[in-house]
């Protein structure tokens, strides 16, 4: 009998599942997907999550068992919902965090235990993280240059960087340094802000007393429209460049009048409609979105939701192959998916294509990304 369990689980209550035949059990690919649904960070995990909902219940004719946990955006709670798909649900493949550090330690557990593990948001893939785990989201560096080239357009010098004080802020930091400084740009200011804060009046003053052409804020989520909103209250009249931790429309409608003319990274899930009829990102993007909107409403639409929403259509592809070697539930299962994220060329999804290999792990290219700017309340392509 096939079946299919999605399960939005807080409490231990909502793992239990209905008992069934031992053969169904061993035929499931079990996934255990840890989001950030509750916390500063809800406004990534809450659309993975809702994402879900559009995803196959069966792959290559075998069901689907997705468990999904809410991790409040803590890397404590992410280990151990991680720990919990390995040491109780046997996992075949774990998805997650919504945000950096929750990613990084899911990541941790994923590649001690040897399960394929996708990550839901940019994080550093160190070597001792690579041979387990991918990031569906687009890289830094690809996000990073097509800022710096558009910044390079408008004949910026001078930027002044304001943003986490995590891994987050760290990952795009240093990308300026590495890609942006080469481009003939200063950095004249670097601030910093905890995710949780309510307040960066300290931070923007000493960022509009450097008076910089332009500001890069390296943040996600709705927290991402504090220093934006910020800035322009306090009279800052020069560009802002927002990351793609920020795409989505929930930045608008917090940061209100204040978006307007923000420069933004996103993929190309933002706006399929202006792609091209051969874009390889065209046609996933506009089922999801016209999914996604179709249930949550006009402009629901989210860069989050298609991190989760792409790494099943990565599935698409590599769970056939691997069944084609291997049975769900057991070791040789796990590396034969991990080998077919190797094998599997061109890989069209919502965000980008994708080509996995042992030291890209992102496995993405400048199919990924586009540049917006708000205007009258709306996200259109910036120019």
């Amino acid at each position: 009998m096939k079946r299919f369990y999605l399960t939005a689980a807080i409490t231990a209550a909502a793992l239990a599942l209905p008992a069934l035949p031992a053969l169904a059990q061993t035929a499931d690919v079990t996934i255990g997907i840890s989001v950030t649904t509750t916390g500063p960070a809800a406004a990534l995990g809450i659309p993975e999550r809702n994402a879900l909902e559009f995803v196959p219940k069966e792959i290559g004719g075998v069901p689907l068992k997705v468990i999904v946990l809410d991790d409040g955006g803590d890397p404590t709670t992410a280990t151990t919902n991680a720990r919990r798909f390995v040491t109780e649900s046997k996992a075949d493949i774990i998805m997650g965090s919504s945000t950096t550090p929750p990613s990084i330690a899911i990541s941790n557990v994923a590649n001690e235990a040897g399960i394929p593990h996708f990550g839901l948001a940019p994080f550093p893939i160190t070597p001792e993280r690579a041979r387990w785990s991918v990031s569906m989201p687009q890289p830094i560096p690809i996000m990073g240059k097509v800022l710096y080239e558009h910044m390079k357009s408008k004949g910026v010098k001078t930027v002044g960087y304001i943003g986490y004080s995590d891994s987050y802020g760290d990952l795009w930091f240093n990308d300026f340094k590495a890609q942006g400084l080469p481009m003939g740009m200063t950095m004249v200011d670097e601030e910093r802000f905890a995710r949780p804060d309510t307040s960066v009046t300290g931070q923007v003053l000493k960022l509009i007393a450097a008076n910089p052409d332009a500001i890069l804020i390296g943040a996600s989520g709705t927290a991402a429209a504090l220093p934006q909103t910020e800035l322009r209250e306090r009279g800052y009249k020069g560009l802002i460049y927002q990351t793609h931790g920020a795409a989505s429309m929930d930045f608008i409608r917090i940061a209100g009048k204040a978006a307007e003319g923000v420069l933004m990274a996103s993929g190309p899930v933002m706006d399929p409609e202006d792609q091209p009829d051969e874009a390889a990102t065209k046609k996933p993007g506009l089922a999801l979105n016209t999914a996604y909107e179709a249930k949550y409403g006009p402009n629901s639409r989210s860069q989050f939701a298609g991190h989760s929403y792409d790494a099943f259509e990565v599935l698409k592809r590599v769970i056939p192959t691997a069944l084609k070697t291997a049975k769900p539930g057991t070791p040789e299962f796990r590396e034969a998916i991990r080998q077919a994220l190797l094998s599997e060329r061109e890989i069209a999804a919502s965000q980008g294509v994708y080509n996995f290999t042992e030291k890209d792990r992102f496995g993405l290219d400048d199919r990924s990304r586009i540049l917006l700017t708000v205007k009258d309340g709306k996200y259109t392509l910036a120019k």
